[in-house]
């Protein structure tokens, strides 16, 4: 029998396409009692839209305490559910890329089917942009300025514009005096 009890948050990565691991993701977070705590670990390129929104809305609606750190990337749609973290880490190392949606369509799409997708579209991208910009606390042209061309924002870009804790990487990897382990998450440098 597996033994259930586990110290401290539950501990979730968000690795890879959100679209390809989202019935595990949001098995993972309804797993969590209502206004409990986890610890997302984003390395993600994004994926799907709708499945960023539904993650977000997961955590926001479930009042989920959530601390999210970027390990490597949190991009595209993996911003959504980092940003619906109460608390944000990066490393010196993390990056995060802003860029207007993409979008496909079937190769067989009627006329006005493909000009109802492209109307709505618009105004998801409007909205959702809207959205990021409210979670993550930053004013929208700022957002804007990252998201048009496209833009790699680093760990420390994001810290400078107080979204993000800056984790101590060197405090990992050495020794504290007394030989004990360093406290991982407290060691950090915020704006």
């Amino acid at each position: 029998m597996e033994d259930k009890t586990h110290e401290g948050p539950i501990e979730i990565g968000v690795v890879g396409d959100l679209t390809d691991s989202e019935a595990e993701l949001c098995d993972k977070l309804l797993s969590i009692d209502p206004g409990g705590e986890c610890t997302l670990y984003f390395d993600s390129p994004g994926g799907s839209p709708y499945c960023a929104m539904s993650l977000m809305t997961l955590i926001l609606l479930r009042g989920i305490r959530a601390t999210g750190i970027v390990t490597g990337e949190c991009s595209s749609a993996a911003l959504w559910p980092f940003a619906a973290c109460r608390r944000r880490l990066v490393t010196p190392y993390s990056v995060l890329l802003f860029h207007p949606m993409k979008w496909q369509s079937e190769e067989h799409v009627a006329l006005d089917e493909a000009a109802e997708w492209a109307r709505h579209f618009g105004q998801l991208e409007k909205n959702m942009d809207e959205l990021l910009a409210e979670l993550l606390g930053i004013d929208l042209s700022q957002m804007s300025d990252w998201i048009s061309p496209g833009r790699y924002v680093s760990g420390g870009e994001l810290v400078d514009a107080g979204l993000a804790e800056m984790i101590d990487l060197k405090s990992l990897y050495q020794p504290s005096n007394n030989g004990s382990p360093p406290d991982r998450i407290a060691k950090t440098r915020s704006r």
